[in-house]
């Protein structure tokens, strides 16, 4: 069915490189999607799978630094499915976008594997939280479907040596490596701190299939410069405003 085009406003993404139909209700990507793109080390040629992919901001922003990259995006709401399909087209980047739950993936799906499986899963237990009056926020915010799902389900279509990268609530750490069984492994976690001093509220993860490497934990990549937010004077730290607004990789070691 779609979003009427009422409901929908066009956001600038990496300093209006990319551009993006979301609704003007419900889930709005904001930069945690940009951030999980930017920590992706991926090459012209290679395959990037989605899971999860909303209105495709982490793909598009992923294939805008990187061309050439064949790139899917599954998505379970089939209105979110549609706007990604037309901001690829929008952005003219070639991506296919499957409209299905990660649960139960389709065969075109299952007969492929990629380089790379990026997401960005709810990150709210739904016991632990109130609920949404927006469908469309309360299905990307709330988790219907396990993590140890998301895990097991880009773990079985990345290719051998292939990488998973995931952005994700740092309280949910513990259950993110231990839903990494040993097919995953050469780990790292990159904590992102709002300023310094402060507890990380994020983290990347990253893990390659039959990776043997020691676990790693990174230096953090802290987004605001001071000690704390002062009126409405943008704040990010050189390093974090080049991904956001230019399209800069983030090296996550």
């Amino acid at each position: 069915m779609g979003f009427a085009r009422s409901v929908v406003t066009e956001d600038k993404f990496l300093g209006g490189q990319l551009k993006l139909k979301q609704p003007r209700d419900g889930y709005r990507a904001g930069v945690d999607p940009v951030f999980l793109a930017a920590s992706i080390s991926a090459h012209s040629g290679e395959s990037v799978l989605d899971l999860g992919c909303g209105a495709g901001a982490a793909a598009l922003c992923l294939a805008t630094r990187v061309k050439g990259l064949r790139v899917v995006g599954v998505e379970r709401q089939q209105d979110y499915a549609d706007l990604a399909r037309i901001n690829a087209f929008d952005n003219n980047i070639e991506m296919d976008v499957v409209a299905a739950d990660l649960a139960t993936l389709p065969a075109e799906v299952k007969e492929e594997s990629f380089d790379h499986v990026i997401m960005n899963p709810p990150y709210h237990l739904r016991e632990r939280s109130t609920p949404s009056d927006d469908p469309g926020r309360e299905a990307a915010l709330f988790e219907d479907t396990p993590l140890a799902v998301w895990i097991d389900v880009a773990t079985k279509r990345l290719k051998p040596r292939g990488y998973l990268t995931l952005i994700q609530k740092a309280e949910r750490l513990p259950e993110i490596l231990g839903a990494m069984d040993d097919r995953l492994g050469s780990v790292l976690v990159k904590p992102l701190l709002p300023r310094e001093g402060r507890a990380a509220v994020l983290v990347l993860v990253t893990a390659r299939k039959g990776g043997r490497g020691a676990f790693r934990l990174a230096a953090p990549l802290i987004l605001h410069d001071g000690a704390e937010h002062v009126g409405d004077v943008e704040s990010y730290r050189r390093e974090v405003s080049a991904i956001l607004r230019d399209g800069a990789h983030l090296p996550l070691w």
